[in-house]
């Protein structure tokens, strides 16, 4: 267990924590001391399983099913983790979905849930914790600020990526989504910041990585040379839930190896 805890006695909330980077992320707020909220929608098996990493490297942590896209599956997953933990002090909206297709051939279904699920839930969500956050206010001995929420966004809420117009336009959305809320929260002592990670090992997208010919083709985007694991994001999540990053406020922190420097120009394009 580590001794010296950065989030010790904060409560902490992760969404669609049961597989890939929210699974990295919760349990990386875990080994710093945080109880932890790990929600899932599909797979109950895996939260429970994430649940016990957590438990077992010594923090508290429940697993929570709920649809963010959904208002009032949202607000139930807060009060039964206020029944639980008493409060909130980090969200981490990370829950999102793909569902890829040609422009023409999209069909308004699949635009809407991914609109939905990876922007209105992210809105649900925070719209949530900023109530408990102003509600509560600063509790110093656990934190300088009254409340963190960290964005999950993407390399493409900068890189248009054809083949995937929801999916981009949703992490666009969600750049303008922080920016307008961090704005507007920081007055208040609550810091909102975003991440933008690139290519992630995770089960989302396997077919980019699973082969050395999909990997080597990959890593032409990435500069740094390698594909980036959860852990990375688990640790930058870490720095911005905690007081270490207390001044940033509004920021998207790209953890892309370098994807969103446009390698097809190193060479003059």
């Amino acid at each position: 267990m580590n001794t010296n805890q950065k989030l010790k006695g904060q409560s902490a909330l992760v969404t669609g924590a049961n597989s890939g980077i929210g699974e990295a992320v919760a349990i990386a707020l875990g080994n710093e001391g945080a109880n932890v909220v790990v929600n899932y929608v599909t797979n109950p098996e895996n939260a429970d399983a994430v649940v016990k990493k957590i438990q077992d490297n010594g923090s508290k942590a429940i697993a929570i099913k709920a649809d963010v896209s959904n208002e009032s599956e949202v607000q139930s997953m807060f009060q039964q983790m206020f029944d639980k933990f008493g409060t909130i002090d980090i969200l981490v909206n990370n829950a999102g979905i793909q569902k890829d297709s040609p422009l023409e051939s999209m069909s308004l279904h699949d635009w809407q849930l991914v609109i939905n699920v990876n922007l209105t839930g992210q809105f649900l969500c925070a719209r949530e914790a900023v109530k408990e956050f102003l509600k509560r206010g600063i509790v110093a001995e656990r934190s300088c600020s009254a409340g963190k929420i960290i964005c999950m966004s993407s390399v493409h809420q900068v890189i248009p990526w054809a083949g995937h117009v929801n999916y981009a336009s949703s992490k666009g959305g969600i750049d303008m989504l922080m920016q307008s809320m961090a704005q507007e929260m920081a007055p208040k002592k609550i810091r909102i910041n975003s991440i933008a990670p690139g290519a992630i090992k995770t089960p989302i997208n396997k077919p980019a990585w699973d082969t050395e010919e999909s990997l080597k083709r990959l890593l032409t985007l990435i500069p740094y040379g390698r594909i980036g694991l959860p852990e990375d994001i688990g640790k930058v999540a870490v720095w911005l839930a905690s007081d270490d990053s207390d001044y940033l406020v509004g920021t998207t922190v790209f953890v892309d190896g370098g994807m969103t420097l446009y390698p097809g120009f190193s060479t003059n394009g």
